[in-house]
């Protein structure tokens, strides 16, 4: 059974005192008859007996057309938005409005409601999410505080680090409800949660009653999904929504919203957001700001200004946006949980990097080779900007763009490395079933457009495997390779199948294979015509 579809139950319960329990609303107008339930699943081919199944509608497929076969398999009951007949099996149909809010709140439910009993500190954005949620995390362990924390790379609780899926996304919400539940179970009293689009959009955070939003910024990003800047952005804004619909708990409601100032998402939020709301800046006049920002090879320092405290920050983290980030960190936690300056100055320091962001390979080679998360616009320009402030030399940049994805972005990325790398070379990132050939070409004429020269300063290479061994060939004494798209991603599709795949380790096996260093491999990837 998968963890992300499934949550099974020690013991029956009924559904009715289940959905009492809960702001769903049942839209059949005969009563439902006292069922007992085992657990719940998502996915029919999870079901199993004493389950009640919920019918998804997704992008590619309908949870209803599976209803049979979750019946089949043990379901004693069906939830679902489609009008659906279910009497020929003896099954109860419960319709409701949203299956997917439904879902939310029966995890929730069945888990016994854990996030009512922390403190849960979301964090949204485009970029920088992860980082900003390891940041508060880190200080929150610094303050002395029982805190775990919900990434798009891993669940941490207590000792144990739960891997979260292949690709970056906000758990499915029996998922996020089970962390939470664990976390609670363990004894912790904070939890952080980042929260992706998709994951607010498709109610996988609902119920985990929030008392604290973060906004990192909100740029170009999934507007194949979302269809419009404006609605990815209405996305985001949920998770300051949902302060206002967090019940009261034991140990009392900070409530706060934690808003870029210096981002364009600034005026709208700050206008939606109704309760206690602090802003930051990399200027003065917000609550938040720094000065004297300085930044080397070894990370960040600067002066963080929050409220009538003045910090002096140091940071392992490169990058002058994660100034940004930390400021975000520092104010969610210093004026909106009153945790001590110098615990967030520790465990800002404290915090050694995240893996794939801007993450060091050094087999001893004399350039820099890095590992970046940068799958955006916006993302990759912060990121050639960094890197290019690091050496006197040249910027090798190797990154692509994903098929099925936001279309508008290949264009816009490929445009951005011909102005500020010195070599671009475009490859595979997750074509899926697109053809990869026509996404590079795509990337190749835009990076032309803009003064690159195929062949010289703009080269394809559809192997990522090769594109990384490219980059490193061409480096010389004091050059950056970055690649760029994947960061700690443990997998590439192709088609429809996922093939594992880490940057970290093709960009080792490169290093050390230019060094003459054995013990490293390249991991494999298929051609197009092989994953058709």
């Amino acid at each position: 059974m998968s963890y992300a579809s499934v949550i099974a139950l020690p013991r029956p319960l009924s559904l009715n005192d289940i959905l009492a329990q809960t702001p769903i609303e049942v839209l059949n107008p005969e009563p439902l008859p006292r069922i007992m339930i085992q657990g719940l699943c998502m996915d029919s081919r999870d079901a199993f007996p004493g389950c009640l199944f919920v019918a998804l509608p997704g992008t590619t497929t309908d949870g209803h057309r599976y209803i049979p076969q979750a019946i089949q398999k043990g379901a004693v009951a069906v939830m679902g938005t489609q009008p659906y007949d279910a009497n020929p099996h003896s099954v109860p149909y419960i319709q409701v409005q949203d299956a997917r809010f439904a879902l939310a709140y029966l995890s929730a439910a069945l888990y016994n409601f854990p996030a009512r009993s922390m403190t849960v500190i979301g964090v949204t954005g485009t970029d920088g999410k992860t980082t900003t949620t390891n940041l508060i995390y880190h200080i929150l362990l610094a303050a002395g505080l029982k805190a775990g924390m919900i990434s798009t790379v891993n669940a941490v609780i207590g000792d144990q680090v739960l891997d979260t899926g292949f690709h970056v996304t906000t758990p499915e919400a029996p998922d996020v409800q089970r962390y939470l539940a664990l976390m609670r179970d363990s004894g912790l009293t904070h939890a952080v949660l980042e929260a992706t689009s998709h994951g607010l959009a498709q109610d996988r955070v609902t119920a985990c009653e929030f008392d604290i939003a973060v906004v990192t910024n909100i740029t170009h990003e999934h507007l194949d999904y979302h269809g419009s800047y404006e609605a990815y952005r209405a996305a985001k804004a949920r998770l300051f929504q949902f302060l206002e619909t967090t019940l009261p708990k034991p140990q009392g409601n900070p409530r706060l919203a934690v808003l870029n100032r210096d981002d364009v998402s600034y005026g709208y939020l700050s206008a939606l957001v109704k309760g206690p709301q602090v802003a930051y800046s990399l200027q003065p006049g917000a609550e938040v700001w720094a000065e004297t920002v300085r930044q080397d090879a070894e990370g960040l320092s600067f002066v963080a200004h929050v409220g009538q405290h003045v910090i002096p920050i140091r940071s392992r983290l490169i990058g002058e946006y994660n100034v940004s980030n930390i400021l975000a960190a520092i104010a969610a936690t210093v004026l909106g949980l009153g945790v001590a300056p110098e615990a967030a100055q520790f465990g800002v320091f404290n915090l050694p990097g995240i893996p794939g962001r801007m993450e060091r390979i050094d087999l001893g080679q004399d350039f820099f080779a890095i590992v970046d998360f940068a799958h955006t616009p916006n993302a990759l320009k912060r990121a050639l900007t960094t890197v290019r402030q690091l050496t006197r030399g040249r910027v090798i940049a190797i990154f692509g763009s994903a098929g099925l994805r936001d279309r508008e972005k290949r264009h816009l990325m490929a445009a951005e490395s011909a102005r500020l790398a010195d070599i671009t070379i475009l490859t595979a990132e997750d074509p899926r079933t697109e053809s990869l050939e026509e996404i590079l070409d795509v990337m190749l004429r835009a990076a032309v457009r803009e003064g690159a020269v195929e062949g010289e300063t703009v080269f394809r290479v559809p192997d990522r495997g090769e594109a990384i061994r490219f980059g490193v060939c061409l480096a010389q004494p004091g050059d950056v390779v970055i690649a760029l798209g994947k960061g700690h991603e443990q997998s590439m599709c192709f088609g429809t199948v996922e093939y594992p795949w880490d940057d970290r380790l093709a960009m080792r096996a490169a290093l050390a294979e230019r060094l003459g260093l054995s013990g490293y491999s390249m991991p494999y990837l298929p051609t197009q015509g092989e994953s058709e």
